[in-house]
């Protein structure tokens, strides 16, 4: 859910990680606008019954998919480390 979120809302995330890195340590006291909305917008789509609907439907397809099988989903397999 959390993911698919900042997706949606990308331009925010940009904004507060451009200002992170511009600011460096100073981003706590810099930052605070696009902090205060990459939050808007993120809980924004958290508090959607809809969008937590569609989160909830796609994972519950996943959970299917694994149980018949015990194969996870590309989306889990390309976070997994290169190296083991």
């Amino acid at each position: 859910m959390r993911e698919k979120a900042r997706e949606r809302c990308s331009e925010q995330v940009q904004d507060f990680t451009r200002c992170c890195k511009d600011s460096g340590l100073l981003m706590v006291v810099k930052c605070q606008k696009e902090n205060a909305s990459l939050k808007e917008c993120l809980t924004s789509y958290y508090n959607d019954p809809a969008f937590y609907e569609e989160c909830k439907m796609e994972y519950l397809k996943e959970r299917e998919e694994f149980r018949k099988t015990g194969i996870p989903t590309k989306r889990k397999l390309q976070k997994l480390p290169t190296s083991m």
